[in-house]
């Protein structure tokens, strides 16, 4: 097929790329996130949904919050609710140092920080390989994770962002 028909019948650009639709086998869709450590864990999450990475700063805490809230944070005028991965996944408070990093995640409307240990690379992997998490015991605590996915001999767990936020003490504060 010419260029020139590639793009009359809307399967290329004017360049002469394909789209998936008209390239006949159709590559596997690439997701990339970012990925951080929280002890010896992995994690990542989606790095649309990253808007900065920063190190600790002071935060002002709030009362009356679940206790992977931390407390909050002044950011260029935007307050950003900061929550304790560690705590959030069940392991215990952070003891946050400078060398503690804050990654800024858009969810939804409102910004959110996620305190975690250091952040480690950015992965691309296609979202064939992404694998399903395991339901181990009804009410385990996995709906946070979004799946699992093996990066030279690494398990990352995939954070879901808007499962991160739900919990059965309530909605996290405005």
């Amino acid at each position: 097929m010419s260029i020139e028909v590639a793009a009359a019948a809307g399967e290329g650009d004017k360049f002469g790329q394909m789209n998936a639709a008209g390239a006949g086998n159709a590559p596997d869709k690439s997701t990339e996130f970012i990925s951080f450590a929280i002890g010896d864990d992995q994690y990542g999450v989606d790095i649309m949904a990253v808007r900065e990475i920063k190190g600790w700063t002071a935060i002002t805490h709030l009362p009356k919050q679940p206790d992977y809230v931390r407390g909050v944070l002044n950011l260029r005028g935007v307050i950003v609710p900061i929550i304790d991965l560690r705590c959030r996944f069940g392991q215990g408070l952070t003891e946050a140092t400078p060398m503690h990093i804050v990654i800024i995640v858009q969810i939804g409307a409102r910004q959110v920080g996620l305190l975690a240990d250091r952040v480690l690379d950015i992965v691309s992997q296609d979202a064939s390989q992404i694998q399903p998490v395991p339901k181990i015991a009804q009410g385990s605590r996995t709906d946070f994770l979004s799946g699992l996915v093996t990066v030279d001999d690494a398990m990352i767990a995939l954070i879901d962002l808007p499962n991160l936020l739900n919990s059965k003490e309530g909605e996290l504060a405005n």
